[in-house]
């Protein structure tokens, strides 16, 4: 059988690799000490609660332990999947087989090295932990030191998966003491205030990171953080609204703004009345008015979505269903007259407090549903009450959230299952779960980009929930820090900043 292998370093990326090395001793404080060491503070409107990478769900959490773990491969900020703890794989034509060559001289943060049966465990824990990696039959070593992943059933869109981090197994409770390969070390977490990494002086790639320390400060809300930027305590400040990055001032701060992967969703229990019914969920999807939300929200900085992927996906993206749920109120009245509630109904928007945009999105939602006699109100509950209750135990009616995911469309709309764990919307189709189940089957991209499509036709058709925006991801910076990266994922790489040259 004749295998392709996947190297996605260049030659050009290794040999600008191998000319930064050559300028940078091994104890990179050498030639450009000046570079190195400080602190930089990251504002956060999340308090942290899981630090176990294999069982982490929510994405503020996930931002910060991309500094601390690592997977065999790795996003970049351009949205590439690059090797990292593995130089390179290859992949059996059917893709059943998956080979991992992995990367020598990698050391944990508790100083041991990283070896063969550290990624074995990693993988075998991670199987049972991780509903994407499921589909793991056996992981072993090859004659030649490889590591070989068998699946139960082929699977052509795994790779992304592999971003899953690799431990130590020597490590018993990963979430209590958080050792990984990455950049920074964890160093301490206090409930309420902070999480604060340090420097991995022995991290594998010799001229990074460059602080000494990066802190993750714990904000009340996006108001209380941005005083904070303001004020100078805070170096930088994702998620920031246009009309907060409008009131910085220029010469002090600088402000990035990206496309992302992220989906605003207007989510609708498709388990509670009167969501249960399809016309309901149609109807409101022709009651929102998507461009006054992004207006009013995001001041116009967001994607328009009608379905359950952004365009940023490419190809699996179907541009044709733009436009399907554009705002028509006479329509959404008769609909709710078929299923009815020709007077409309009372419902319940929970939404949690520490998102201002989700918020404000619910407040804007609960105006334009007032048009066709639906009384919204407003439940603000925090974010761990948000995650257990809403999302995990799925007792809500209707929320307002931002969906991430890896930087892959399989990762968007795998939760679309029925048996999924991200399914939290209770949406459930007998011919989508065939859909996704036959997507990493398929090994030819036309085909693959068909199935997107029609999944992406019926999940629109049957309105499982009211897609808002993809919202620009917006940051601000100090200028007393600089080589900030901004990610098109939920991602705070602190590897590249260092503290502005005077």
């Amino acid at each position: 059988m004749k295998n392709k292998i996947i190297s996605i370093l260049s030659a050009a990326l290794i040999l600008s690799l191998s000319l930064g090395l050559m300028s940078c001793n091994k104890d990179p404080k050498g030639q450009d000490a000046s570079l190195y060491g400080g602190e930089a503070v990251v504002g956060i409107t999340q308090e942290p609660s899981v630090f176990d990478p294999h069982t982490v769900v929510a994405a503020g959490d996930k931002e910060i332990l991309f500094n601390v773990f690592e997977g065999l491969y790795k996003f970049d900020s351009e949205g590439n999947l690059n090797p990292c703890l593995a130089t390179d794989v290859e992949i059996s034509d059917d893709a059943s087989v998956y080979t991992f060559t992995i990367r020598e001289g990698v050391k944990f943060h508790n100083g041991n090295d990283m070896t063969v049966d550290d990624v074995i465990y990693s993988l075998n824990r991670a199987k049972d932990l991780v509903p994407e990696l499921a589909c793991i039959d056996t992981v072993s070593e090859t004659d030649d030191g490889k590591v070989e992943v068998a699946l139960s059933t082929p699977n052509s869109e795994l790779l992304s998966f592999f971003t899953v981090a690799i431990i130590p197994d020597e490590v018993e409770d990963i979430g209590a003491t958080p050792v990984g390969t990455g950049p920074f070390k964890f160093d301490s977490y206090n409930i309420g205030q902070s999480v604060v990494l340090t420097r991995n002086d022995e991290y594998w790639i010799s001229e990074l990171p460059y602080l000494d320390t990066v802190t993750f400060k714990v904000c009340a809300d996006l108001d209380a953080g941005f005083i904070e930027l303001q004020n100078g305590s805070i170096d930088i400040f994702p998620y920031l609204t246009t009309d907060k990055t409008s009131q910085l001032d220029e010469s002090r701060f600088t402000v990035l703004s990206k496309g992302s992967n992220m989906v605003q969703i207007f989510a609708l229990n498709n388990a509670a009345e009167p969501f249960d019914d399809v016309k309901v969920r149609q109807a409101i999807n022709y009651a929102v008015n998507r461009d006054d939300l992004i207006t009013l929200t995001m001041d116009g900085a967001g994607l328009p979505l009608t379905t359950a992927m952004s365009p940023v996906m490419g190809d699996a993206y179907d541009t044709s269903l733009d436009g399907t749920y554009d705002q028509d109120i006479e329509t959404a009245k008769s609909l709710l007259a078929e299923a009815g509630y020709p007077d409309g109904f009372d419902m319940t928007i929970t939404v949690p407090s520490n998102y201002l945009i989700h918020v404000n999105t619910a407040v804007a939602l609960a105006d334009q549903l007032s048009e066709i006699g639906i009384n919204a109100t407003i439940e603000q509950v925090d974010w761990a009450t948000w995650l257990e209750d809403t999302y995990t135990n799925r007792n809500y009616q209707s929320t307002v959230i931002a969906l991430t995911s890896n930087y892959a469309p399989y990762d968007v709309i795998s939760r679309y299952a029925t048996t999924a764990d991200g399914n939290f919307i209770n949406f459930s189709n007998a011919e989508v779960d065939d859909i996704i189940a036959s997507i990493p089957l398929t090994t030819d991209e036309n085909e693959k980009i068909e199935l997107y499509h029609d999944l992406l036709a019926i999940l629109t058709e049957e309105a499982a929930s009211c897609y808002i925006q993809d919202p620009y991801s917006t940051c601000a910076i100090s200028n007393r820090v600089t080589g900030y990266e901004l990610y098109p994922m939920y991602v705070q790489d602190m590897s590249t900043v260092h503290l502005t040259q005077e």
